[in-house]
């Protein structure tokens, strides 16, 4: 399993979200509060973020733990950001991977990271892999299923359908196909963040007159305006709205 967050608001530096809350991302890689399943999300961390009068996001990504990483503390303390995707990882299942499978991954202005695991991988996803293009499969970061899965939502993306569709329909295909997989995505494009609830936890927080929404795993403090997103469901959300739709099972 693994953690993940997505800030939009006025511009701070990275540790403000990522480290100095009392149960930050970083303090969620040793002790998360919420996580169902996992203990300890020590097999990688990242944190993507947009530069003002930038759509390409930049990434920083490594293989070990975060708490392990001083150079992630110096770049949390310097790098100011008015919206981020970070996650710490948990990985399902071991592999030579390292750094390539730590999320979040990218394309253009997008952001995205998996928050679970497909039932039944890699053999389950094999009708779904083979509607990409082949340039598209063996382009992937990482040889695991959220790389799979992030290709199947890039692909509905690059078709010109909307993040929060993208997602939502990737969701079902994927849970059709592999039932019982948990499948908390997450993505964003600097101006939107939209996200799913299947199988774990979602929360947001929406502080509209500040012009602030973060989405995420598990809420990093205490603050009482936290909502829990309820299971199967998409929320697509600015600095100033939340929205939430319900996700119907798929068709057997």
């Amino acid at each position: 399993m693994c953690r993940h967050i997505a800030y939009l608001g006025p511009g701070v530096p990275l540790r403000d979200v990522l480290v100095e809350p009392a149960h930050a991302l970083y303090r969620q890689s040793w002790e998360p509060r919420r996580q169902r399943h996992g203990t300890v999300n020590a097999d990688g961390f990242g944190v993507g973020w947009y530069a003002e009068g930038d759509p390409v996001p930049a990434r920083y990504r490594r293989a070990g733990p975060i708490w392990a990483d001083l150079s992630f503390a110096d770049l949390a303390r310097v790098v100011r950001t008015g919206a981020l995707l970070a996650a710490v990882r948990d990985a399902t299942l071991s592999g030579a991977d390292a750094e390539a499978a730590a999320a979040p991954y990218a394309a253009g202005p997008w952001l995205f990271s998996h928050n679970g695991a497909v039932r039944g991988w890699p053999g389950s996803l094999g009708r779904l892999a083979v509607r990409l293009p082949a340039d598209e499969l063996l382009s992937l970061e990482a040889r695991n299923d959220s790389a799979l899965v992030w290709a199947l939502v890039l692909r509905r993306l690059r078709d010109g359908d909307e993040a929060g569709q993208a997602l939502a329909d990737t969701v079902l295909d994927v849970a059709a196909a592999a039932p019982g997989s948990r499948l908390n995505l997450l993505l964003t494009d600097g101006e939107t963040v939209c996200a799913t609830a299947w199988g774990d936890t979602l929360w947001y927080l929406a502080d509209p007159g500040r012009q602030r929404t973060v989405v995420a795993s598990e809420p990093y403090d205490d603050d009482p305006a936290w909502r829990e997103v309820p299971d199967r469901t998409v929320l697509a959300a600015t600095r100033t709205d939340v929205l939430l739709t319900p996700l119907k099972e798929p068709s057997a």
